[in-house]
C-alpha cells in the first residue's frame, strides 16, 4: 500500500457534467478556512476527459490535475456523471479500482454512483443515488443493492449519496467521521447548512416515523424504544409484543414503514445514542455501552465500527482533543 496523504481529496470532473454537483466536494473540502478549526485539505480537481471541460450548462473550465492525482489521495470523490447509461472511460474506472485497492476512500455523489458501479466497486454493497435514477442503477447493475430512500450510505471505504444537496450531507459526514464534529460543524456554518440533517438520523432512518399521537401502534413503539435504549431487554421480540403483533407481522410492517429491519434500526439508534454520550459526557466506553443497552464496550465496538467507521475510543479522542485533524491524522488511525 502506497503512502496516501490523509488531507488530499481528489475530485473527478467530466465533460458535460452538472456544475453544482461537480462543485459540492470542492465547496466542502476546499477554500482554506484559517482559524475555523478545519484541516487544510489538499483538493485536487482532476480532469477525466481531454481538453477544456464544459458543464451541462455550457460553462467551460480546465482542471489542473490528471488521473495520477488519485495515486496519493486518501479520498477520491466522483461528484457527478453525465448520462446514467453511458459507460465511463476505462482509464477512469481503472484508476478508481487501483485507488480503492490501495486504501483510498471512494465517494460517489448522485450520478457518481453509476461510475463506481461501472468500476465494480459497488458489487454486493448497498448504495444510494438520486431517487429518479435509482431504478436505472438497479437495472444496469443488479449486483448493487440500491436504496433510493436515504440521503447517503456509508459503507466504510465506499460512500454514495442521493442527489444535489445530499452530496453536501455525505461530504460533511465524511469530515465528521474522519476529523470530528468540530471540523464538520465549522464547515457547515461557513456554508450555512446544518452539519447533519434530520437530527443526524437521516442515514439511519430511511422514512419518516409515524407520530405516536396519530394512533399508529408503531409510532408509540418506536418512541418507547428511543426512550428506553438503555434497557438490555429491549429487543425485537419485546417491540413486537408491545405492538401486539407477531414477529413476522411486525417485521413486515416495520420494513414497509422504515425501509430497515427492526434489528438494524434498533442497533443504529443505540450507536447514535452512544455517539452523543461519547461526545458530551465523561463516561467510560463500558459505561456508555451499558447506557445504550449493550453489556459492555466489547459488545458495542463492532456495531459502532460498522456504522461510524471508527472505534468508540477513537471517536471520543477526536471530539475531546481535536488533535487528530490538526496533526493531519484522520480519526480512524489507531485507537481501540
Amino acid at each position: 500500500m502506497s503512502a496516501r496523504d490523509p488531507l488530499a481529496v481528489a475530485v473527478l470532473m467530466f465533460d458535460r457534467a452538472p456544475l453544482f454537483e461537480t462543485s459540492v466536494p470542492i465547496s466542502v473540502f476546499g477554500g482554506g478556512r484559517p482559524g475555523a478549526g478545519v484541516p487544510r485539505f489538499d483538493v485536487r480537481a482532476v480532469a477525466c476527459d481531454p481538453g477544456p471541460l464544459r458543464t451541462s450548462a455550457g460553462v467551460t473550465f480546465r482542471a489542473p490535475h490528471g488521473l495520477e492525482a488519485l495515486e496519493t489521495a486518501s479520498t477520491v470523490v466522483v461528484p457527478s456523471w453525465r448520462i446514467a447509461d453511458e459507460r465511463p472511460p476505462e482509464t477512469v474506472l481503472g484508476a478508481l479500482r487501483a485507488a480503492h485497492a490501495d486504501g483510498a476512500v471512494v465517494v460517489g455523489l448522485c450520478l457518481g454512483a453509476f461510475v463506481l458501479a461501472a468500476a465494480g466497486l459497488l458489487d454486493g454493497r448497498r448504495a444510494a443515488t438520486h431517487w429518479m435514477f435509482a431504478p436505472t442503477l438497479a437495472a444496469l447493475h443488479p449486483e448493487v443493492r440500491v436504496d433510493a430512500s436515504v440521503l447517503f450510505v456509508d459503507d466504510g471505504d465506499i460512500l454514495t449519496s442521493a442527489g444535489t444537496a445530499a452530496g453536501i450531507d455525505a461530504c460533511l459526514h465524511l469530515v465528521r467521521r474522519r476529523f470530528g464534529a468540530r471540523a464538520a460543524g465549522a464547515i457547515a456554518r461557513r456554508m450555512v447548512v446544518p452539519p447533519q440533517r434530520s437530527g443526524g438520523q437521516a442515514q439511519y432512518i430511511e422514512r419518516p416515523l409515524p407520530d405516536p399521537e396519530t394512533g399508529d401502534p408503531l409510532g408509540e413503539v418506536l418512541a418507547h424504544a428511543i426512550r428506553h435504549l438503555d434497557d438490555p431487554g429491549l429487543d425485537v421480540d419485546a417491540l413486537a409484543g408491545r405492538a401486539f403483533m407477531s414477529r413476522r407481522s411486525f417485521d413486515r410492517r416495520f420494513r414497509a414503514l422504515t425501509g430497515s429491519s427492526p434489528l438494524q434500526w434498533l442497533l443504529a439508534q443505540r450507536v447514535m445514542q452512544a455517539q452523543r454520550l461519547l461526545e458530551g459526557t465523561g463516561s467510560s466506553v463500558d459505561e456508555v455501552a451499558r447506557r445504550v443497552g449493550f453489556a459492555n464496550g466489547v459488545a458495542l465496538r463492532p456495531h459502532f465500527r460498522r456504522l461510524v467507521g471508527v472505534a468508540p475510543q477513537t471517536y471520543r479522542d477526536t471530539f475531546r482533543t481535536g488533535d487528530a485533524f490538526r496533526a493531519g491524522r484522520p480519526a480512524g488511525t489507531g485507537g481501540a
